[in-house]
């Protein structure tokens, strides 16, 4: 069996290709144009929520304190009443991609990490590309969609949203797949 040290050249690959496929898909007018569209009376929603400065964070509105307070006539109008919404706010002032990009790469490095221990641990040296491929690509789209699918299920995203990333998924596995298939130890 590989050791992960010897997978260290397809982990670091696959990791750059991915990035650089991903930097494509999204910055070029493919299918992610159209993931979040404007909001309809933006500037009256933003005057309401300015003076409100809420933190930096992530919030469920309205929330219950507990299930006590969720079965209350109270909790129950304000939700029949609306808007019911999940919330990210983040940091005033530009977006800087700088972090992101950071993060996102560091995200790739440990998908593919795990691909390397998975497949590492199931496939002996010399295994046709064909097999390395199956196995790294099941692990790389496990690492890089199935967990998408809770937003939708949880929280009410956009399955149209979903199925884009999940398709970004497939892209993103079969990249890794093909780098572990191709670099695989002979």
């Amino acid at each position: 069996m590989p050791t992960l040290l010897s997978l260290w050249l397809p982990i670091v690959l696959a990791a750059v290709i991915v990035f650089v496929a991903s930097s494509i898909i999204h910055m070029t007018p493919l299918w992610h144009k159209s993931d979040f569209p404007k909001m309809a009376r933006e500037d009256e929603a933003l005057n309401a929520l300015r003076p409100l400065a809420i933190p930096p964070g992530d919030y469920f509105i309205p929330r219950a304190s507990g299930m006590r307070e969720m079965r209350t006539p109270e909790f129950k109008d304000k939700m029949a009443r609306g808007p019911v919404a999940l919330l990210t706010v983040m940091p005033n002032g530009p977006i800087t991609m700088r972090r992101s990009l950071l993060q996102w790469f560091v995200f790739l490095v440990v998908v593919s990490v795990f691909v390397a221990l998975v497949t590492g641990d199931t496939l002996p040296i010399n295994t046709p590309y064909p097999r390395v491929f199956e196995v790294a690509g099941t692990v790389a789209f496990m690492g890089y969609a199935l967990a998408l699918c809770e937003l939708s299920i949880w929280y009410r995203r956009a399955w149209s949203l979903t199925l884009k990333s999940l398709l970004d998924g497939v892209i993103y596995a079969a990249l890794t797949a093909g780098t572990f298939g191709w670099l695989w130890p002979r």
